[in-house]
């Protein structure tokens, strides 16, 4: 059973049997439908569908020559809204089944962001008809998580926001130039780095972590796609989920400088949940490639 059904509602579901019931409720209630060609007299298929605003389960497999579908996996999703990055995308298989993960390289975090295709037959039937190549021009991520802890935000004055921008700026433009080989800028972050460390540490003496760092992201766990972050509410959102009633919000989170939807059961979250307040989870992270001009 997959971990992150919680996430969009279904965290009652006790039994495989229960389980079962709703991936054939998929596949015969479907809001979306789409296979593409795989080999001789066999199709990649997939079944979506939605239980709420923009959240749901799809179900893969392979359909036969006699429409035969044999069900391979399935994944419960949200979909996002808007732009998070234009950065570059590279897409690779994962090694156990016709699954695909994203890997975004966004300057704003300094990590490569690797994500789960959710536009995956969209992608195979794009990289067909290019040859291999596939254009885009965006991603827009989502996450899944099954709980979180509200926290209150960090009190700054409009002098260090501003002060905090333009460090942020600055450090974007050291590790574009770092990552092309300049000298100058790897040294200059490894100096700030130092810096960083030790105010912090100083810091840590009387205050706690949560008052000196305003947002983060940061793998967490043993696998590639899930991350422990920590970001500010800039939008909220209720949606139900019309298989099990279960009310689930939907937060817009920035998450050093990076934006972002987050789904979340309303009655896992510890803390009254408001814009400008921040939100800490752990997450399953999720994207859509939106196809377009680019090269990937």
């Amino acid at each position: 059973m997959h971990q992150y059904l919680k996430a969009i509602g279904f965290g009652g579901i006790g039994s495989k049997k229960e389980l079962y019931k709703i991936l054939d409720d998929v596949e015969s209630r479907f809001t979306y439908h789409e296979l593409v060609y795989m080999e001789e007299e066999l199709d990649f298929c997939e079944y979506q569908k939605e239980y709420g605003a923009g959240i749901g389960v799809s179900v893969f497999g392979n359909l036969d020559i006699d429409e035969h579908f044999k069900r391979e996996y399935y994944f419960p999703f949200f979909i996002g809204t808007g732009i998070t990055s234009y950065a570059e995308v590279m897409v690779d298989r994962r090694m156990d089944r016709e699954a695909y993960i994203g890997v975004c390289e966004d300057a704003k975090i300094g990590i490569s962001l690797i994500f789960h295709l959710q536009n995956t037959l969209e992608y195979l039937r794009e990289k067909e008809l290019g040859q291999g190549k596939v254009s885009y021009s965006s991603v827009t991520l989502s996450g899944l998580s099954n709980s979180g802890v509200i926290l209150l935000p960090v009190k700054k004055d409009k002098v260090q926001v501003k002060q905090q921008k333009d460090e942020a700026r600055n450090r974007i433009n050291l590790m574009n130039a770092a990552r092309n080989g300049d000298p100058t800028a790897i040294e200059s972050l490894t100096l700030e780095n130092i810096d960083t460390y030790s105010k912090v540490s100083k810091r840590l003496v009387t205050e706690d972590v949560f008052s000196i760092v305003d947002t983060y992201i940061m793998p967490y766990g043993v696998e590639c796609d899930r991350y422990a972050i920590l970001g500010e509410i800039k939008a909220i959102d209720t949606t139900v989920n019309e298989y099990t009633g279960e009310d689930i919000y939907i937060m817009r989170l920035d998450v050093n400088e990076l934006s972002f939807d987050v789904c979340v059961p309303v009655k896992e979250v510890m803390g009254e949940a408001a814009v400008g307040r921040r939100f800490k989870a752990d997450i399953w992270l999720q994207g859509r490639i939106n196809l377009g001009t680019g090269q990937n």
